[in-house]
């Protein structure tokens, strides 16, 4: 259905004045009524490859060589016009960010009636009969109010929808989905995967599914190709590939994504792949490489043989929604409620559910940037929940936070050097601005950045580097605890590898105690010594990270586990 022979892709730089390669002679097909994953690292070429196919590259700073060939009728050789009559009528596309796709100044119905009126030419009223159905199609509730909202008014799984919906609007014979879940609950991902699962088969649709995680792509691909630097390193169907992967980079994405089945001591990255080019099974080097259950037990016995360093009694965080007239309180969003805890020095306490379960409230109550409505906070023996200003600022000394989006909560006005200074400035710590900045660039050294990128702002830097940037800053201080909320959720499963073996030296060398929030199971089964499952704001089981993966106790923690994609497909 689709054929991409020989294609080649590169993009004009400005600064240096020439042109650069992207993609670089790739070749694929993809059939009818199959889905063909495409999966790779941010850079590897992957969304750069679905933009040509629908020619959505500025042809003044893009050359393309080779051929797209879809149903023999060659994409590159159209006209602008002719190639708008395939755009959404025969080949349509699913963007990464559903909430940048939409426009937030209309509602989500008008956006796809729209579409609708202007590839089919049916009038207002068919065109909305027809948006409605769509909507039922996608499985969005109540499909009559949702024509309606606008997309801030809807969660990331509804706003994915929405797209899908657009998508399907006119009836494409083929479908591109960029990224479609990387941001989403593994519960919402999984809908949003067997929703497309179900559209192929309604359909009889060909469609590529782009993805940096192997493991989404073991749920829902029948082939898959899998690119490195601009590259197709290997290629096949899905069953070979996960059975028998050959080449080092694919072996390495299919290790460095933690596993339900071993307790490792370091995730594999795919640099120990590359360099090494292992020819040992992926499930051997996990059996080397795992904890020992001596090993658990031993470090059980230590941490939990000390006082608490923070002990939380009946929490609760409730926002009253403004009603009527006078703006009279008439219910209470409960986004935390009778929570309590206790959270030993050097320990991992992972905070594990679906999006609007409370987490990152919790977190935020315990810094006190939320004020708890009730309950007690206590740290380190002293009870924090009612302190001010100067006490207040002190404590935060001991308390830190990693956000998820590293380059949102980084300055781009300030160098890096100058971002990780100012928490050493605010609490005048060292006497000089010579004995900062080397505190600074020992705090670089030790996130395995350099010294000499004290000088450079945030948007020079990777993803993973930023990452590292912002849990530099959070070590500034010297914290006793440290709350990551959802540190690594935004990125590649490679760097995610990297960032949380980071995060694991540095507790074992600094003796840092960590509350880990993230709805990413087997991330949190990894790196935590135990587990807390929260559910509309209350705790629904709090165990060690085996037992709740072995034996879960409520429904909700039993759909969570069922979803995490990939736990019998991949590897090992």
């Amino acid at each position: 259905m689709l054929n991409v022979i020989d294609l080649n892709i590169q993009f004009f730089n400005q600064e240096d004045r020439s042109w650069h390669t992207a993609v670089n002679q790739i070749s694929f097909k993809a059939e009818k009524g199959r889905i063909l994953g495409i999966v790779g690292e941010s850079g590897s070429g992957k969304s750069v490859t679905s933009f040509s196919i629908m020619r959505l590259h500025d042809p003044q700073y893009t050359r393309v060589k080779g051929d797209i060939l879809f149903n023999n009728i060659s994409l590159l050789s159209l006209s602008d016009l002719e190639m708008n009559t395939y755009r959404g009528n025969k080949i349509a596309m699913i963007f990464q960010e559903p909430m940048t796709s939409l426009n937030p100044v209309f509602t989500c119905g008008y956006q796809v009636q729209e579409a609708i009126m202007l590839h089919q030419k049916l009038s207002r009223k068919p065109a909305r009969e027809k948006t409605i159905e769509l909507f039922k199609e996608v499985q969005l509730p109540r499909p009559e109010a949702i024509f309606s909202t606008y997309p801030h008014q809807l969660s990331g799984g509804q706003k994915q929808r929405v797209m899908i919906a657009m998508a399907l609007s006119c009836n494409p014979e083929f479908l591109i989905a960029d990224e479609p879940t990387t941001a989403l609950d593994v519960t919402v991902q999984q809908t949003i995967l067997q929703l497309l699962l179900q559209i192929k088969e309604e359909r009889n649709m060909g469609i590529i599914f782009i993805s940096h995680d192997l493991a989404v792509i073991s749920e829902i691909a029948d082939d898959v190709a899998v690119m490195y630097k601009g590259t197709i390193v290997e290629q096949g169907s899905a069953d070979q590939l996960f059975k028998q992967p050959k080449h080092p980079y694919t072996k390495g994405l299919l290790a460095c994504r933690p596993s339900p089945l071993y307790r490792l001591k370091k995730l594999p990255v795919v640099a120990d792949f590359l360099q090494k080019c292992t020819a040992k099974p992926i499930a051997d080097l996990r059996e080397i490489n795992s904890y020992t259950q001596q090993e658990i037990d031993s470090r059980r016995a230590i941490l939990y043989g000390t006082s608490p360093l923070l002990e939380i009694k009946d929490l609760c965080t409730w926002f009253p929604v403004r009603q009527g007239l006078f703006g009279h309180s008439k219910e209470l969003i409960k986004a935390v409620d009778q929570v309590s805890f206790k959270l030993y020095p050097g320990e991992t306490l992972g905070l594990v559910g679906e999006s609007g379960c409370g987490k990152t409230t919790l977190g935020r109550s315990i810094l006190r940037l939320v004020e708890p409505t009730s309950g007690s906070i206590f740290f380190d023996g002293q009870d924090i929940t009612h302190l001010k200003n100067d006490s207040l600022r002190k404590l935060r000394r001991d308390i830190q936070l990693i956000f998820q989006d590293p380059y949102s909560s980084l300055n781009p006005q300030l160098t890096v050097g100058h971002a990780l200074m100012e928490p050493l400035l605010v609490h005048r710590i060292f006497d000089t601005d010579v004995q900062r900045k080397a505190h600074v660039q020992h705090l670089l050294e030790l996130v395995d950045l350099k010294p000499e990128h004290f000088d450079r702002y945030p948007h020079e830097f990777s993803g993973g580097q930023r990452q590292r940037i912002v849990i530099a800053r959070a070590l500034a201080l010297q914290p006793k605890l440290i709350i990551c909320d959802e540190s690594v959720s935004a990125l590649d499963v490679s760097v995610q590898a990297q960032v949380l073996n980071l995060l694991r030296r540095l507790q074992g060398e600094l003796g840092l105690t960590y509350i880990f929030i993230s709805h990413d199971l087997a991330v949190v089964k990894h790196l935590s010594d135990r587990m807390i499952v929260m559910n509309k704001g209350k705790i629904e089981e709090e165990n060690f990270p085996e037992i709740i993966y072995e034996h879960p106790q409520t429904a909700y923690t039993q759909k969570l586990i069922a979803a995490i994609p990939g736990k019998l497909n991949l590897v090992g």
